[in-house]
């Protein structure tokens, strides 16, 4: 039944639509939809197995909004406490207003299903277009195919080889390759026993893709792998802030003691990783050295001043939101580009101390 009738409606659904389907009133829909006690169970189960299957979702403040008048661009960020992501922010915004566009901003928790938030705001604010910063992308094609909006994928972590680049534009780093690059740095200044401040459980996040750099490094180099030098980020504290950073250093050097490098992967873990081993009553580098990844201001302005993997951020903004537009005029296709990144080697990183270097 419901595959005739779904070549039939149109490609936004409307709850005028889920109500033809299921051959009730659209009040009945209404009342199944806000869970309202006086709907038969049956019917109530009916017409949500129908608007899972069409993916309808409530359209709530933009009702009476026509999208011809529309012109909002959405950037989705995962990890908006991070620095990195307010300087592209910015060149976004920058842009957006220049086309005399709408920007709306919004934070995607950890938990939260990117694409679900995403499908939402195409609904209520009837987007032209977005930008997902950060996190990782791990979605079904025919969820994805919901998204009937141009979409670009910018810093996010790998994406499976099964989704077909033809849904959506991708700007990144090879992560990999740059944490294998400052992981390399470290081995060859001396160190053998390098900890990691790693990321999230997920196998696609940009934090798992640098630590498998950092391992493959050490592979390379003869260097054994010790799983208590892999330290996660704390669930319980905001991801890539400098309190998560300092939290897990502090529990790392309690109990190792020979420790004498640590690569964060962010900048931002590695302030907070440089502060606990201050007040642990240790130096950096003289007795630990620290290297970050992103490459944001105030490794510049910290002291030691913070060697790390500067990440083209502006750079990738600025190509992003061109091409986002130049898709909504149909102008270009979907593309995809793989950014280099810039080992900043600064005052954070020297030489281990003299009996730290044997494995």
């Amino acid at each position: 039944m419901l595959g005739k009738q779904q070549a039939e409606i149109e490609e936004e659904i409307t709850i005028k639509d889920i109500a033809r389907i299921c051959r009730v009133g659209v009040s009945t829909v209404s009342r199944a939809i806000n869970n309202h006690p006086d709907i038969n169970p049956e019917t109530k189960k009916m017409i949500m197995d129908v608007i899972n299957e069409y993916g309808y979702i409530p359209n709530n403040s933009a009702r009476n909004l026509k999208r011809t008048d529309a012109k909002c661009i959405a950037v989705l960020v995962k990890g908006i406490s991070n620095p990195f992501f307010t300087d592209m922010i910015q060149v976004i915004e920058k842009e957006v207003e220049r086309k005399k566009y709408s920007l709306v901003l919004r934070h995607v928790e950890y938990n939260e299903d990117e694409v679900d938030v995403a499908l939402q705001l195409t609904k209520e604010k009837r987007l032209r277009g977005i930008i997902f910063l950060g996190g990782y992308f791990y979605h079904s094609e025919d969820k994805l195919e919901k998204l009937h909006v141009p979409f670009i994928l910018n810093t996010a972590g790998c994406i499976p080889e099964n989704m077909s680049k033809n849904h959506y534009s991708s700007f990144t780093v090879d992560d990999e390759k740059e944490g294998y690059r400052i992981t390399n740095y470290l081995i060859k200044l001396g160190h053998k026993h390098i900890a990691i401040l790693a990321g999230e459980t997920e196998n696609t996040s940009v934090g798992q893709l640098r630590l498998r750099g950092y391992k493959r490094a050490l592979e390379e180099q003869g260097i054994a792998l010790e799983e208590d030098l892999i330290c996660p980020m704390k669930d319980d504290i905001e991801y890539y802030t400098m309190g998560n950073g300092y939290v897990v250093t502090r529990e790392l050097l309690s109990r190792r003691k020979d420790v004498s490098a640590i690569f964060a992967i962010s900048d931002m873990l590695a302030v907070g990783a440089c502060r606990a081993i201050v007040d642990m009553g240790l130096r950096v580098p003289e007795d630990i050295s620290v290297a970050g990844y992103d490459g944001i201001d105030i490794g510049k302005y910290y002291s030691p001043t913070l060697t790390s993997v500067k990440q083209p951020g502006a750079e990738m903004a600025k190509a992003s939101i061109d091409l986002l537009f130049d898709i909504i005029a149909g102008r270009q296709k979907n593309q995809h580009h793989v950014f280099d990144g810039e080992l900043m080697i600064r005052e954070s990183t020297a030489k281990p101390k003299a009996g730290l270097t044997a494995v």
